[in-house]
């Protein structure tokens, strides 16, 4: 029997990338048209950062909760468990930050003193041009689309941009970044060519983070 460190990330994947898009497609057609919500969903979500007011951002909070919950449920116990006996540990752990989530809505001192240009910029990309993704890619086309609120990586990106721009503590940071290195490993074992963005981005909001804990609140 071979030692466990013999063995790589792609000895884990039982899929491939035409079946992890052909899901992601699936799905997208079994949900519609509840994108749109999810849209008006993400505009709330960049309210609360680019006019700071706390009764806003307390709404993008349990947004935010909402939304992991779903992704934690209909996306990898329903579905992505089909395909990776990890999703429900996946499950697990997006079921958990949305707990910290709605901890988060009701956690004094969340205001912002001014909208952060890297804070929207990262949630707006979650929610505005994440979805283009699938339109770069080989083949690729809208129905395989990602979405914020509905797949898990734009979701989480936006959820960076909120942490950043309210300076939350390690603990809500936890998750997020680690599904950050999980799922770009993932995509990288897949061969698909934006795999390096969820890392990136994660070092990105986590620096910016580190950056604006040192500096004194205005």
């Amino acid at each position: 029997m071979s030692e466990w460190w013999t063995y790589s990330l792609s000895d884990f994947l039982m899929f491939s990338s035409r079946s992890y898009y052909r899901l992601i497609e699936s799905y997208n057609a079994a949900i519609w048209p509840a994108h749109f919500l999810a849209l008006v969903a993400g505009v709330i979500v960049i309210g609360a950062i680019a006019r700071p007011r706390q009764n806003l951002q307390r709404s993008a909070a349990l947004v935010l909760a909402a939304a992991w919950g779903w992704v934690a449920w209909a996306y990898h116990l329903e579905r992505y468990a089909e395909i990776n006996t990890a999703a429900p540990y996946f499950a697990a752990a997006f079921a958990v930050q949305a707990l910290l989530l709605c901890w988060l809505a009701y956690r004094p001192g969340n205001v912002a003193p001014a909208p952060q240009r890297v804070a929207l910029g990262m949630t707006g990309l979650a929610i505005f041009a994440y979805p283009l993704l699938a339109l770069a890619r080989d083949n690729g086309e809208w129905r395989q689309a990602e979405v914020f609120g509905i797949a898990p990586d734009p979701t989480v990106v936006a959820t960076l941009g909120v942490l950043l721009a309210w300076r939350a503590p390690a603990i809500f940071w936890l998750i997020p970044v680690l599904w950050c290195l999980v799922s770009g490993a993932t995509l990288m074992e897949l061969k698909i060519g934006h795999a390096w963005l969820l890392p990136a981005l994660a070092f990105i909001s986590s620096l910016a983070w580190l950056i604006k804990r040192k500096t004194p609140r205005d």
